[in-house]
């Protein structure tokens, strides 16, 4: 119970990492451990939450034409293609698998860690939409006057426990990493990402800065060499120990994960909303 499992994925579409999320989450009830899987994009695709409306997404000049898949977890749209994506899945017997919020912020607050490593300095955003210290209410250049469930993007959303950094202009701050989940019968299933730096793939609205884009003189971490960092410190507050697989999780599971993404491929599962 006290190991952590990582697997390093190749790139792929939306709906085969989708699905092989689902395996993992399917796995990690199996092994009765928390298991991880960090991968690519084969292109800038859009994922969105369980729970939005695709009329939404319609409307949303800046990302028509861009791939959309409908992720199983909640939360706002995603433009993925410049982050590092995570799927990491737990049994709810285990201690991370009880609470929404612990499981959550044990994540996020390896991920501090890591990030320091870098001298890079993020935080938690706080319960109760307090604000951390020295910062006040803008969003980037855009002050918090929309209520966060209604943004349609999860990086103009803010929920306690996402990751900030000190934004562009003074007093800002700028939300780089987010997660969601999916509470199934006997596991639970967390999507993240963390914003390595604005997708040129789109515009406007939908590209949001990310960590490279808020630094100032220091160089920007490598996305692998931050992943097994963030590994090395979720597996020290687990307690236990870390097992890193050299095969990919994607080709571990090819037949299992190809069956499953012919329901991400659908459009009454991408349109059910």
């Amino acid at each position: 119970m006290n190991t952590l499992t990582i697997w390093w994925d190749t790139a792929a579409d939306g709906p085969t990492n989708m699905a092989a999320d689902e395996c993992l989450a399917a796995e990690a009830e199996r092994r009765g451990s928390l298991l991880m899987r960090f991968y690519d994009w084969s292109t800038t695709t859009i994922s969105l939450g369980g729970f939005q409306k695709i009329e939404d997404a319609r409307r949303v000049g800046e990302i028509r034409g861009i791939p959309l898949v409908r992720r199983p977890s909640g939360g706002g749209a995603i433009v993925h293609g410049s982050d590092l994506t995570y799927a990491a899945a737990v049994p709810k017997s285990h201690p991370w698998g009880a609470s929404p919020q612990v499981f959550y912020d044990a994540l996020h607050g390896a991920m501090v860690e890591a990030l320091a490593e870098h001298e890079i300095d993020a935080r938690p955003y706080p319960a109760a939409g307090a604000l951390p210290s020295g910062v006040d209410g803008a969003v980037g250049s855009d002050a918090r006057s929309v209520p966060d469930e209604s943004r349609f993007f999860c990086f103009d959303r803010r929920a306690a426990g996402d990751l900030v950094m000190a934004g562009p202009t003074e007093g800002s701050f700028s939300k780089i990493m987010g997660s969601a989940q999916r509470r199934l019968a006997g596991v639970v299933l967390q999507h993240g990402s963390l914003l390595l730096h604005g997708n040129t793939g789109v515009g406007g609205a939908a590209r949001h800065l990310g960590v490279t884009d808020l630094l100032a003189d220091k160089r920007p971490p490598e996305s692998v060499g931050l992943s097994r960092a963030w590994g090395r410190r979720i597996a020290t507050a687990l307690g236990g120990s870390l097992h890193e697989q050299e095969a990919s999780f994607l080709s571990a599971h090819h037949r299992d994960i190809a069956a499953l993404a012919l329901r991400f491929r659908e459009d009454r599962w991408t349109a059910r909303r």
